[in-house]
């Protein structure tokens, strides 16, 4: 729905206008992955940003004329629908925006052998669409969807004691050592008198020297991803850790990353990696669960007051944005329902109401016509609606996973939408 670009732009933070986009297409992905076709009638066509749209219609023109050619009565004529339709979807847009355009279109088996003409536009992916896919198969070209939603982002992760150090990162599944590095610190063995003084000196200059040069080249190595990293995790066999953390040996902005607690393994190389993700693979998830299992804990406590600073379920929630009371708008990511706008062509009556993904169409209140249409650019997903007005008064909005129990409480005992409030309104 191309209105909803300008009103990310205008109400919401980056952050959660790119939260919403993944949800949204995750959404679609579940659709159009699941969507079949008699044969090969399915039309995907996916438009990176710098290809012109008249060089697609162009395109598709041509692949129009190719289409005449199909032996098959029924398949030639689904297939040029297909097209025919695309064309006529590419036509409402200009250029193909900052991320592309992807348009799935086709007719698409709904049971005991019939199918229904279908399309789906996806307008605003969470990155940009990198090449052009013209695609006519039995089911749509999702290849491009689903490497959007892979998870980027990663751990960085460092393993240190006196003798050796390794520096890495983790991301999804995978693990990455980038560095093992020695140190030429001596041990500590016995020397008689003078000697022994300055030997130890010579050995905590030589200590410094490689935390130094450990820390440095982890920095160095993480800082042009900081964006994607979530957190540093620290590890080694003995308290050399702590002492390098301690004594700020990281670069400023790494160290505001650096998660506790640091974690006893037993090496200090590629080996204690992998023993250091394993320790710390529940914290890892944690950090981010964590967040949210903090603030719906907060909600679930606040609820239960006398004169609660919180509220749930639509209604309650419409009236307390309304009134400005709302600082945190809690919505669950199960949501699926959208807010629907009406428009009755008998009597021009306009009205909204929410509906469970596409339920039966209503009868016009002020009439009861059954000429009843929605308008489409005005209609949204009930997350994104929510979001925008909350926006109007600087609310905070969080998008809850269905990923902890606290999570599955907010979206199964209180209809996935609930919120804390500035002030109570009961």
């Amino acid at each position: 729905m191309p209105p909803m670009v300008a009103i990310h732009g205008e109400s919401m933070s980056d952050e959660l206008a790119q939260q919403q986009r993944r949800l949204r297409l995750k959404k679609s992905l579940k659709e159009i992955s699941e969507m079949k076709g008699m044969g090969t009638e399915l039309v995907t066509v996916i438009i990176p940003p710098d290809r012109m749209i008249s060089d697609v219609r162009q395109h598709l023109g041509q692949e129009a004329g190719q289409a005449a050619n199909i032996k098959s009565k029924s398949t030639r004529k689904h297939v040029t629908d297909a097209i025919e339709s695309a064309i006529s979807t590419l036509n409402r847009y200009k250029t193909p925006g900052e991320g592309g355009l992807a348009i799935f279109v086709g007719h698409v088996i709904v049971g005991n052998n019939k199918t229904r003409l279908v399309s789906k536009v996806v307008d605003d992916p969470p990155e940009p669409f990198p090449s052009f896919r013209y695609r006519c198969d039995s089911r749509f070209e999702v290849s491009q969807l689903e490497e959007m939603m892979i998870d980027r982002t990663s751990y960085g992760l460092f393993v240190i004691d006196r003798s050796e150090a390794a520096y890495g990162i983790a991301s999804g599944k995978r693990l990455h050592c980038q560095e093992h590095i020695t140190s030429l610190v001596p041990s500590k063995h016995g020397r008689g008198g003078q000697s022994a003084q300055r030997f130890e000196r010579l050995i905590e200059e030589a200590a410094h020297k490689f935390f130094k040069k450990a820390s440095e080249r982890a920095c160095n190595y993480w800082l042009p991803m900081i964006q994607d990293l979530r957190g540093i995790i620290i590890g080694g066999p003995g308290a050399t850790k702590d002492f390098v953390v301690k004594n700020d040996y990281f670069h400023h902005e790494i160290k505001k990353l650096i998660a506790e607690p640091y974690f006893d393994v037993g090496y200090s190389n590629e080996s204690g990696l992998r023993e250091l993700v394993q320790r710390a693979g529940s914290m890892m998830d944690q950090i981010e669960l964590d967040i949210e299992r903090t603030i719906v804990d907060e909600f679930l406590r606040e609820v239960m007051q006398t004169n609660p600073k919180a509220t749930y379920g639509e209604m309650m929630i419409r009236s307390a944005l309304e009134q400005g009371a709302v600082s945190t708008l809690l919505l669950s990511e199960s949501l699926t329902k959208r807010r629907v706008l009406w428009v009755c062509k008998a009597c021009k009556k306009e009205w909204e109401s929410t509906q469970e993904n596409r339920s039966e169409i209503p009868n016009c209140p002020e009439c009861n016509s059954e000429n009843v249409g929605e308008d489409e650019e005005r209609t949204m997903d009930l997350i994104d609606e929510l979001s925008v007005l909350a926006g109007h008064t600087s609310a905070q909005v969080k998008i809850i996973s269905m990923d902890t129990e606290e999570g599955a409480t907010l979206s199964t005992a209180f209809g996935g939408v609930a919120a804390l409030l500035r002030y109570s309104i009961s």
